[in-house]
């Protein structure tokens, strides 16, 4: 079999294709290891076959999304693509095998190859980059003049209140996030690093802009329904660069914070947020080997195997 992909170089199955096979392999074999005779006959340990069936299922359990790809949408409503999903929308088995660690890969590889399926992995899934984001001329000046926040089909714009774009300083930001870690919103948020490596003198900027997953008024997950605003945040680090962030904010906590920009000022660094692909946890990572109080200034925690035991 030779198809092309998309109409470039890649030949071979496509990967819808590819991961029908992928899937009926898995079903076969967690068939197979099911049952009971086997375990009597090979003498095969039950935690052994467990293990396995789960390996498979984590491996294949996106796959029929894959077979049957969506179009994608933004999860917010006239928000750009990412080049990730940019490059997931073109290749359906990206986040699979750029997840599937080295047994996964051989696993696919070999059932593909048994199944006499030529199949050209995709590329690693695209880094953040760096520096500023493009944006279109319309955008620069704060185009179109209507809010960029727009609501999901049939639910309900956010109140006035919300739909503004907030300038704060460093310490009103960290405040922010130490008010959204005492609510249990931002589990595993480290206070103390953020503020450490922010532009003390810095401006951040904040406007509630949920994805429709967490629109006010879904469910919470918890009997009742979301009752705060999900805000994308546009932070200055220690070093000059912008990257976003993310930040639960109550209603009540948001509303009395001052507004000074202009409305196209605002509507431009709505846009600038949600273009901008680098966030907090991409700079940490690239500071990491750097991070120390000759440096920065913070001091780390140890690792969990080097902290004193009780």
């Amino acid at each position: 079999m030779s198809r092309r992909f998309h109409g470039d170089a890649v030949t071979g199955v496509s990967d819808q294709e590819a991961a029908s096979v992928l899937l009926s392999a898995a079903l076969i074999e967690i068939r197979y290891l099911s049952r009971r005779a086997r375990r009597e006959n090979e003498g095969a340990s039950p935690a052994d076959d467990l293990q396995r069936i789960w390996f498979l299922s984590d491996l294949c359990h996106n796959l029929p999304g894959v077979t049957r790809p969506p179009v994608w949408q933004p999860s917010r409503k006239n928000a750009p693509l990412s080049s990730r999903e940019r490059a997931m929308q073109e290749r359906p088995m990206s986040w699979t095998w750029n997840t599937a660690g080295p047994e996964g890969r051989a696993w696919i590889i070999e059932q593909l190859d048994g199944a006499d399926c030529p199949w050209t992995p995709p590329p690693p899934l695209p880094n953040a980059s760096k520096g500023p984001p493009e944006l279109s001329l319309r955008k620069r000046l704060g185009f179109p003049l209507r809010w960029p926040v727009q609501a999901p089909e049939g639910r309900q714009p956010l109140p006035a209140e919300a739909r503004v774009l907030k300038a704060v300083d460093t310490e009103t930001v960290c405040a922010l996030f130490e008010e959204a870690r005492r609510l249990r919103s931002v589990a595993g948020k480290d206070g103390s690093w953020l503020y450490a490596h922010l532009d003390q003198h810095g401006t951040h900027y904040l406007v509630p802009d949920p994805p429709g997953y967490y629109w006010p008024g879904n469910s919470n997950g918890r009997g009742g329904t979301i009752d705060w605003w999900q805000c994308a945040a546009l932070l200055c680090m220690q070093d000059g660069e912008q990257v976003a962030g993310s930040i639960r904010v109550l209603p009540q906590t948001f509303t009395p914070l001052p507004s000074t920009l202009s409305r196209s000022r605002q509507r431009r660094l709505i846009h600038l947020a949600r273009a901008t692909e680098r966030d907090t946890r991409a700079w940490r990572l690239d500071h990491e080997s750097d991070c120390g109080p000759h440096s920065c200034g913070f001091l780390p925690e140890r690792p969990l195997q080097e902290r004193p035991t009780s």
